[in-house]
């Protein structure tokens, strides 16, 4: 429909956060980031963006998810469990002093359920978008995945038996950027060279909803 798409994922994580030692399992993680892509169309036959896949379910939705305050659209509303009053003039979605007084504003995370799950979706999603195309993990030449955590990154690596050659990794330097991390570690390979025309380039993320999903480009 558009021959230029500006494509932009940007995270000011640092502003939300809890410093002090309770908010040390998720604080420790985050950073704060941009990137961008621009789209346009192609006319090679093969060369573009092969597949997508998306996928959502919303079953543990709150294991990884900024809740407080009026996150949770009204769910919650007359409990205690996120220190929601009854339903009010307005809702009840404001902040509460029990939000204040037991730390319920920063976000949440229980990070094993997390690592558990993405070290699942990840390798499935890829697969996914191979299996449309007829193509096979070693066929990849580079992956690109949501730069969430390093051991998650190294675990999928291993799952589909992936040089380190092939999987760009860049938490180390910035933190997890969330919607930053896959264009920013995009942008690097390209600028360091590990980006080729003709190269077979997976994308795939996995996040808060939960949410997964890949992308297969011929570049």
């Amino acid at each position: 429909m558009y021959k230029n798409i500006l494509l932009v994922g940007a995270e000011m994580h640092s502003m939300g956060l809890d410093f002090s030692d309770e908010g040390r399992a998720v604080t420790v993680i985050f950073g704060d980031g941009a990137g961008a892509v621009v789209l346009q169309p192609t006319e090679k036959d093969g060369q573009g963006i092969l597949n997508t896949c998306l996928h959502a379910d919303g079953t543990h939705a709150e294991e990884l998810a900024m809740i407080n305050p009026g996150s949770h659209g009204g769910y919650h509303l007359g409990t205690e469990k996120y220190g929601y009053p009854a339903p009010e003039t307005f809702g009840g979605v404001f902040v509460t002093q029990k939000m204040v007084d037991d730390n319920l504003l920063s976000p949440n995370m229980t990070g094993q359920l997390v690592f558990k799950t993405a070290v699942v979706k990840f390798p499935e999603v890829i697969h996914e978008a191979l299996q449309k195309e007829g193509l096979k993990t070693e066929d990849i030449d580079l992956l690109v995945p949501h730069q969430a955590n390093l051991r998650i990154s190294q675990f999928v690596q291993r799952a589909l038996r992936l040089p380190d050659e092939k999987v760009m990794n860049n938490i180390q330097k910035y933190g997890n950027t969330t919607a930053a991390s896959i264009p920013i570690a995009l942008c690097e390979a390209w600028e360091q060279g590990r980006i080729k025309e003709g190269d077979l380039v997976c994308l795939a993320a996995f996040g808060s909803g939960f949410t997964w999903g890949s992308a297969l480009i011929r570049w």
